[in-house]
């Protein structure tokens, strides 16, 4: 019972997570919309930069980029709440139908690591250079924040055994 209660809560957890990010970003939308103008813009690459030419300077471009962004964390935590409910009210059932109660909170979790890994690291930290920047870098946090998607979506994922049959206990 307490693995499938800890599945739910940690997935939970991402779930609140995604939702106040995506919240914060709505509530104080001038503090991470520069840091999205500026990653999108390359402008504090190294000079020279021989990549320079995927800069979009579009400030029209930098508010879209942002609300999809924004919609993407609220849409990764509505998931991931969502998914933690369902697999909380299914905690008493058999094994089978605890398993096929995960699809939820595993499209939610995906959803996050791909939006921190994907998004951030590929996106941000390649296609855009991000690593280059001494003051609009995010990678860190955005690895932090995908390896915390990631490992709880291994364990969700992580199928209950029937009862019986798991000699771990």
């Amino acid at each position: 019972m307490i693995v499938r209660i800890s599945k739910a809560v940690l997935t939970l957890f991402l779930g609140l997570f995604g939702l106040l990010v995506g919240i914060d970003n709505i509530l104080d939308y001038g503090t991470n919309f520069e840091f999205v103008r500026h990653v999108l813009s390359m402008d504090t690459t190294f000079p020279h930069n021989a990549l320079l030419w995927r800069a979009i300077t579009s400030d029209s471009i930098h508010h879209v980029a942002y609300a999809l962004l924004i919609a993407s964390e609220i849409g990764v935590g509505l998931l991931c709440i969502a998914g933690a409910w369902r697999l909380f009210t299914r905690r008493f059932a058999a094994p089978a139908a605890f398993n096929a109660a995960k699809s939820l909170a595993i499209a939610g979790l995906a959803a996050g690591f791909g939006l921190y890994f994907f998004g951030f690291l590929v996106v941000g930290g390649e296609w855009f250079q991000m690593w280059q920047s001494p003051t609009w870098n995010g990678q860190e946090a955005a690895f932090r924040f995908a390896a915390s998607f990631g490992i709880v979506l291994i364990f969700v994922a992580l199928e209950d055994a029937p009862h019986g049959h798991d000699h771990r206990q």
